[in-house]
């Protein structure tokens, strides 16, 4: 079987199944609402027409746009994370694994497979994450007479690298569903890590500047300065210097390719039971 004919097949299996599109609704209405309520906070208080704006959050109106957009990313990239893990895990947990192996006996031309698969599907998540942060922020901006910056460069380059930094979190969860085998388990680490672990370890960064040296070299911080602007450094929780954009992507990446590389080593290659 050719890296085509496998491919379709492995974006066959995954909009097959009623988990893609879930995960997306569910996108929607979680970026979306924080979006558009973050939106309202931060647009009122930029704009002095909320009550008591001197204890909302310090957001110049000028830098607000950026931040917003980024949402998709910031926090949306848990689920491309997810549907990465999900197209490895699914297949080890029903055992569908065994016939496609049966099918393409080059379990490299699988993996490359679900690889290329995961590009498209992240590029999806990406533009669903994107417009569900920017249409409701963009809205409130002009509710408030503020700048929304659609018409600046610098925010569709934002937009393009947030769409790339969601394919490299669908790489990462493939990479995690490759080394983890069980799908609870691996579920429960991606949580875990992603809405305890590292949001703790970012916000005690924000106190400590030698732990702030570590921390931005986590996935999240990498994501967030590759795509050039986040609500964590916002609310004080990002590293005190940021990754250049290109060094956040590159890190992301390496991400991906050392948990692919030893999940193809410890599990990809051992027999399917």
């Amino acid at each position: 079987m050719s890296l085509v004919a496998a491919t379709r097949s492995e974006t066959t299996k995954v909009f097959s199944t009623v988990g893609w599109w879930i995960l997306a609704i569910v996108l929607v209405l979680y970026v979306g609402s924080t979006a558009a309520g973050l939106a309202f906070v931060f647009a009122a208080s930029a704009s002095g027409d909320l009550t008591g704006g001197a204890g909302a959050p310090p957001v110049p109106a000028d830098g607000l746009a950026p931040v917003l957009y980024s949402i998709g990313g910031s926090i949306g990239y848990v689920f491309p994370l997810l549907i990465g893990t999900l197209m490895v895990t699914t297949e080890f947990r029903h055992q569908t694994l065994t016939p496609t192996f049966l099918a393409t006996p080059k379990r490299g031309l699988v993996l490359w497979a679900k690889l290329a698969a995961g590009v498209v599907i992240g590029a999806m998540y990406g533009l669903i994450a994107v417009i569900s942060a920017a249409a409701p922020a963009a809205g409130v901006l002009a509710g408030f007479g503020l700048d929304t910056e659609l018409g600046s460069g610098d925010t569709w380059a934002l937009f393009a690298r947030t769409l790339l930094a969601l394919v490299l979190w669908t790489l990462v969860g493939i990479g995690v569903g490759t080394l983890v085998r069980n799908q609870v388990v691996a579920i429960v680490i991606v949580l875990a890590f992603t809405q305890f672990v590292e949001p703790l370890l970012r916000l005690a960064g924000g106190f400590v500047d030698w732990l702030a040296e570590v921390t931005r070299f986590l996935p999240g911080a990498a994501s967030d300065a590759l795509i050039g602007a986040s609500i964590y450094n916002v609310m004080g929780a990002g590293a005190s210097e940021n990754l250049e954009w290109w060094h956040g992507g590159i890190v992301l990446l390496a991400y991906a390719l050392i948990l692919l590389l030893i999940g193809h080593i410890a599990s990809w290659t051992r027999d399917v039971t």
